[in-house]
Order: structure tokens, then C-alpha cells, then sequence
């Protein structure tokens, strides 16, 4: 968690530091990222990034939640199976990451860091085992149209028919 000693600086110097995080992290893995450079890169001392993040992790959480905060704003899921706005939210996703400046966060987030940041499995499974099939299908499904699209963008208008036909596919089952 950010501890109030960042969340209380003012903002340029806390503009700085989250600048330095986000290029850090769209250049490095979480585990090959590394505090020097961020400090450096932000002007700060090493004892003062320990005083604004509990450690990397921590650090990298925080941009992380900042990019989706920004790649999410729109449109929202409704409680209904709604094919046309499940495929919206998704390409939405998916273009607003290409014309995002944390699109190599993104990817780099989707190729090497999500893993790190699941490694309880069973707490992640927990937490979705009461979906329905349908819903949990949609999931995976968008989650995996996203990853193709990002890594394969020539194809992008296949991945997202494909998707597409997915869902309508799910809502004739019922």
C-alpha cells in the first residue's frame, strides 16, 4: 500500500516519482526493475522511496492501479449478459491501450509481471469460483482477446470478431 508520506507530497515532486515508476516499469519486469534507477531517474533519495513504497511491489501496484484507472474510464459491465457491450469494453480496452503511453506497461504487465503479482493461485480461484459459466467464460475469453491483440496487432480485427462470435455463441446457450 502507498503510505501517506507520498500521498501527501505535493505534486510535482509526486508527478516525478510516478513518471520514473511508469518508465521504469514499461522498460523493466518487476523482477528486474530496480530502485537505483528509479531514484535517480526522479531525483529522490533511496531512503525516501522506501518512506513513499513498502518495497517494489508496492511501488509497481501503485502505477499499475493508476494505468487501468485510466485505460477503464467508460463504459461499465451491467449485471445482464450483454454481448455488444462486453465486446465494446473490450475493444475499448484494447484501443485505448495502443493509443496510451503506457501501452509498453501493458504489455510488459500481461507478458512477465501479472504472473508475479497471482502467486496465490488458490485466493485468486477462490475468489472467482462463484461465477457463473457464462461470465467466467467471458472473462477468459476478453482477457485472452486482449493479450492477442496487443502481441499480434495485424490480426487485431480476427481477434476481435473471433471474440466477438464467442460471446454470441455464449448467449444462445442461455
Amino acid at each position: 500500500m502507498v503510505k501517506s508520506t507520498f500521498q501527501n507530497l505535493n505534486q510535482g515532486k509526486k508527478k516525478r516519482v510516478t513518471e520514473a515508476l511508469i518508465d521504469e516499469f514499461s522498460s523493466y519486469s518487476l523482477a528486474d526493475a530496480q530502485v537505483a534507477r528509479i531514484v535517480k531517474s526522479s531525483g529522490i533519495a533511496r531512503g525516501a522511496f522506501y518512506k513513499y513504497f513498502d518495497d517494489l511491489t508496492d511501488a509497481y501496484e501503485y502505477v499499475y492501479q493508476l494505468v487501468m484507472k485510466d485505460i477503464h474510464t467508460g463504459l461499465r459491465p451491467s449485471k445482464a449478459f450483454d454481448v455488444e457491450l462486453l465486446y465494446q469494453m473490450t475493444a475499448d480496452f484494447v484501443g485505448k491501450s495502443e493509443q496510451s503511453p503506457y501501452l509498453a506497461f501493458i504489455k510488459l504487465h500481461l507478458s512477465k509481471n501479472e504472473v508475479m503479482l497471482t502467486p496465490d493461485f488458490k485466493q485468486k480461484a477462490i475468489r472467482l469460483k462463484n461465477l457463473d459459466a457464462k461470465t467466467w467464460s467471458a472473462m477468459v475469453l476478453s482477457h485472452e482477446t486482449i493479450k492477442l491483440v496487443l502481441f499480434d496487432p495485424d490480426h487485431k480485427n480476427i481477434y476481435l470478431e473471433r471474440f466477438k462470435h464467442s460471446l454470441e455463441l455464449l448467449d444462445e446457450e442461455g
